[in-house]
């Protein structure tokens, strides 16, 4: 049965490729943004490491989710055992939230030089250490 499955679904994929209509052009090839043209960093910079621990975050804090709802269905058949192994898991994902935290991946208050304002520079504004520690001073 599992055989006649892979056979099917390759041979779906084959006959796809096969017929589909296939004319490349310059838009359908071209980098797609919501239906606007794609943003470019000035100086051709790249984006910060902290958009990419959010990213990080929310599927961390998307599967904790995920794993809590079935907990929660079936919480009176699992007793004291199902609410201690919860309590663990609720725990490291509070002390990995508190130590990116700590390290400056949630701090946005660190601007770019070109974003800054008149005024800003006498101002200090904090560096994340996850910025420097991946991107290295600048």
């Amino acid at each position: 049965m599992g055989v006649l499955a892979v056979v099917f679904a390759v041979a779906s994929l084959g006959a796809s490729a096969l017929l589909r209509p296939h004319h490349p052009n310059r838009p359908k090839l071209s980098a797609y943004e919501s239906g606007n043209d794609p943003v470019r960093l000035p100086g051709g910079e790249r984006f910060s490491v902290k958009f990419y621990v959010v990213a990080m975050l929310f599927i961390i804090f998307d599967i904790e989710t995920i794993f809590l709802f079935p907990w929660a269905v079936t919480f009176r058949q699992l007793g004291l055992f199902g609410l201690i192994e919860m309590t663990v898991f609720i725990a490291l994902v509070f002390v990995a939230y508190v130590y990116i935290w700590k390290k400056g991946g949630l701090d946005w208050s660190t601007a770019p030089p070109d974003l800054r304002e008149e005024g800003d520079d006498e101002v200090p504004i904090p560096v994340g250490e996850l910025d420097e520690e991946y991107l290295g001073a600048r």
